[in-house]
Parts: C-alpha cells; structure tokens; sequence
C-alpha cells in the first residue's frame, strides 16, 4: 500500500506542472463576517454559485434548483461517512492537568493517532477521561508522540463505546458558536463512522430533494472517506508542490465502480458530492495504471478501492473520472481551494469568489455551495 500512496503521488505532481505555482496565488480577501456560523434551513435553502467552465460564466441559485442542471443518466457520487464525537476531554493522572484528546485516525488494538492540546503530553504520560467535570473509568495513554502535537494513544479499553458518553462533536476552528443539533453537522446519508470533520458539501441535500433527483433519472453512488483534521491545515511553504498532503483512508464498492463505469459508457456526467468523493474516485482511477513511452494509459473502467490515499490535486491535474463537482466555498491557501483550481482552473475560481464575496455568500463547511460544470 505504501508503494501505491507514492507512486500515486509522484504521478499527481509530475502532470501537474506545479513547480512554479505560489502558495500566495491560493489566496484571496474574506471578510470574517462571511464565515457561516450556523447553518440554513432547510439544508437545501442556501445559496448555489453555478460555474460554466467552458463559457466562463456565473449564475446565482438556490441549491434546491440543482436538479435544474443535472441530467437523466447522470450520477451523483456522495461520501457516507459521518463524523464521530471524535473530541475528549481529560486530565493527566499524574498533575491533575487539563487535556483534550481529538481522534484522528483508529489504528487497532485500542490504539488512536490523535492531535493533544493543553497540558505538555510526554510519551508515558496517562490520561483520565472525564464526561463533564466527572472521572470516568476509562483511561489512555500516550505511547509515542509527534510533530504539531500529534500523538498516539492506547486506551485502557476500546473507546467506541464511551465515545456517545464521553465524546463531542468536533467543529471546524472557524466556527465560534456550539451547534444547538449535533445531527444538522452531518449529512443526511451519513452512516459509516470515522470522520472527524463533515463532508460538508452533501450538507445541502435534504430527503424531498434527493428523492427528486431520483424520480428525475439521476443515480446515486457512495463513497467513504473518513475526513482528517489535517483538512483544515493550510499550505505554509512557499510553493503548493513542497506541501505534504494529508492521508485519509477511502473506499470504493465494486458495486459503484460499476455504476461509474456504466455511466461513461451511457454517455452520462459523474458528478462528485464534495472534494472528499473526488479524492476517493481520482485515486481508484489511478491504480494499476501503465506508464507507456507516452506518458499514462487514458482511463477506461474503474476498479474498487479500499486503502489510504495521499493523492494531491491541483492546477494542472488531469481528472480521469469526474465530470462536474459539488462543493463549498475553501479556506484560502488550503489543498481543498487547489482541487477545484485544478478542476476549474485558477482564474475562474478566482473570479468565482469575488463574485460569491460581492454578493455576500456565506463560506466554509456550514456555508453556501457551488456547482462546477
């Protein structure tokens, strides 16, 4: 596997012409008052920016007009995974100090990748849980440590049974008020647990609509990635190319590789629900692929997946299966905001988000949405 994540992304960045892009061109000016705080209701009342990529020009919609530009035939690949109470709350055993644990990644036998905050956390070092201002029985401790306060942990017993009791929801950094419902952070379709952040742009769907979608012809497919904090992480070297993109682990069914592959041959557009869903079908597209005196070999069926991926998109990428694109508006200078330059160009997104912020759409995991076409 770890054979695969490399040649992965040596072949994502040797067609990416990325060697002379800037972090500084991943930029842009947002008022903070933009940032969403709270999410719209219904799900499906926010806002939806339209991008013609090929006319380069903009429309302003509301998301539950979606339908209006999706096809029969077409198919909609959306990311099931839904977020865990992944944030603990702790003391140190030894001082009484105060921690807080977020999970990051199950690595088995009980055993946690984790980002820690607070108390200074030595390797050795045991945590006491607690549920509110009460110890709780259970407890972790820190069995190596890394850098940017990662560390992994080993609890005393598996800790996904304490997680309803004991975990919180974690939020994005940007967002300052406490969700009065813990459920509006997840998508609709959410069913397989490992994310410590939404998915968020399938926050937009509600039930009427996606029944809608499916009286009017549309498929649906799903993908799961567990989404990372490192997510949120922005790019702070000099160039995109130096960044080290984050891992996350991702399945695709044969089942919807099927679908994939049947859509392309029906003449029908894949259209990923968010850039996690793209990360997913980009890095399946990729497997097993032949270097030929020419370059690649030109995509043809779609194969399942299941595995980690460290696959970087950004300008100068070359998509192999996605069509169009589902997705919110991006941090500035994050991988996320380079995937949909590398889908829609540089310039156009740009433009794209001058125009979202003129016209006061609201941005990040709870905000407005876009559609790429």
């Amino acid at each position: 596997m770890l054979i695969f994540q490399k040649s992965v992304r040596s072949l994502c960045l040797s067609n990416s012409g990325l060697s002379n892009m800037k972090t500084e061109e991943l930029n842009y000016d947002l008022p903070e008052s933009l940032i969403a705080q709270e999410a719209v209701e219904p799900r499906d009342s926010s806002r939806l920016l339209v991008l013609h990529r090929e006319s380069n020009t903009l429309e302003h919609r509301t998301f539950h007009e979606i339908e209006a530009y999706l096809r029969p035939g077409d198919l909609l690949v959306a990311n099931e995974s839904r977020v865990i109470p992944a944030r603990l709350y702790g003391r140190k055993e030894d001082s009484g100090g105060k921690v807080e644990i977020l999970l990051l990644r199950d690595l088995g036998d009980r055993q946690w990748n984790c980002l820690i905050g607070g108390a200074r956390t030595r390797e050795g070092t045991v945590i006491r849980l607690y549920q509110d201002n009460v110890p709780s029985e259970l407890t972790a401790k820190v069995i190596s440590t890394g850098e940017r306060g990662k560390r992994v942990v080993e609890f005393k017993e598996s800790i996904e049974p304490y997680l309803e009791e004991l975990g919180h929801i974690p939020l994005p950094p940007y967002i300052h008020r406490p969700l009065e419902n813990p459920e509006r952070y997840q998508t609709i379709y959410s069913r397989t647990p490992g994310s410590a952040a939404a998915p968020t742009a399938g926050l937009h769907f509600t039930p009427d609509l996606m029944l809608r979608l499916r009286e009017q012809g549309i498929k649906l497919g799903f993908v799961t990635l567990h989404v990372g904090l490192d997510t949120f992480r922005p790019i702070n070297e000099d160039t995109v190319e130096e960044h080290q993109i984050h891992t996350e682990w991702c399945y695709l069914s044969q089942d919807v590789a099927e679908k994939v592959n049947q859509t392309k041959v029906m003449g029908g557009r894949v259209i990923a629900v968010g850039t996690t869903s793209v990360r997913v079908l980009e890095t399946a597209a990729r497997q097993g692929l032949l270097q030929t005196p020419n370059g690649v070999c030109p995509w043809r069926t779609l194969s399942p997946f299941e595995g980690f991926t460290d696959i970087y998109i950004t300008p100068g990428f070359e998509f192999r299966v996605v069509d169009a694109l589902i997705t919110n508006f991006h941090l500035p200078k994050s991988t996320l905001l380079a995937l949909v330059m590398g889908f829609a160009g540089k310039e156009n997104i740009l433009r794209a988000y001058e125009e979202a912020v003129s016209k006061q759409y609201r941005f990040f995991s709870l905000g407005d949405a876009m559609l790429i076409l």
